[in-house]
């Protein structure tokens, strides 16, 4: 009992964290994953149980962006599309390719993104600028954007949520908090795929899994709404963090 209640003093408060800036700017596995193999959990076990507190995070955020109005449904749901068929490519495709290689074309990546966001100014700014193109070609372009950052969350993971919503921002033209709201969406259908597969292999421990999902409610749903409150400005300040973290993360495994 505990080691029980030391496990949750370890994993809770690190889940509330990291649902709170997956709420804002995504990246919030880049937390909550380390956690749960910090607190002990075989790997294939800790997946699971991440999975399964982040979809109520993810759930919780979306429910929190629904209310303010903030998430645009012809590209959430045809995100959430695209991601589902881009995750279930992207774990075929990993076993292709040399893991080190995937992440050294991520790591290469990374400092491009920040520059990116660094020298765009106007990202944002206008939350809710309507598109200048026909709804078939956003859906088309939601599909797309989904499925290439599934594809990406199948064969690496870490920081899908933030490249969803750069991937919005940039090609849809909506704003950062509308973004991160429909990244919600797209990211919570992904991770219910992966959440039923580890629930049914036994590979989540609700002992854990249950009290850390309540962390991650409250963390995300306090995410929101400060995102939503921010603006866009304070999207973008997470971003950075996310995407340093991501860096780091990179580079130890790379180095270990």
């Amino acid at each position: 009992m505990t080691d029980y209640l030391q496990t949750l003093l370890v994993v809770c408060p690190l889940i509330f964290l990291a649902g709170f800036i997956d709420a804002i700017a995504g990246g919030g596995g880049l937390i909550s994953l380390p956690a749960y193999l910090f607190a002990g959990l075989p790997a294939h076990t800790a997946i699971g149980t991440n999975k399964f507190s982040s979809c109520a995070g993810l759930a919780s955020a979306s429910v929190k962006y629904f209310r303010e109005g903030k998430v645009r449904l012809s590209v959430a749901l045809w995100s959430a599309l695209g991601c589902v068929i881009g995750a279930g490519t992207g774990t075929r495709l990993a076993l292709l390719f040399s893991e080190r290689t995937l992440r050294m074309i991520v790591l290469c990546a990374l400092p491009i993104v920040a520059v990116f966001l660094a020298t765009r100014e106007d990202l944002g700014v206008d939350e809710d600028r309507e598109p200048d193109f026909s709804r078939k070609k956003e859906a088309l372009l939601s599909l797309a954007i989904g499925a290439c950052v599934g594809l990406y969350d199948g064969m690496i993971g870490p920081g899908a949520g933030t490249f969803l919503i750069l991937g919005f921002t940039t090609f849809l033209g909506i704003g950062l908090v509308q973004a991160s709201a429909c990244a919600k969406v797209s990211n919570m259908a992904s991770n219910l795929t992966s959440v039923l597969i580890y629930a049914f292999s036994g590979n989540v421990r609700y002992l854990i899994a249950l009290p850390a999902a309540l962390c991650s409610i409250v963390g995300s749903y306090a995410g929101a709404r400060v995102a939503v409150r921010g603006g866009g400005k304070r999207v973008k300040q997470f971003m950075y963090v996310v995407l340093a973290l991501l860096f780091v993360k990179l580079v130890w495994d790379l180095v270990g």
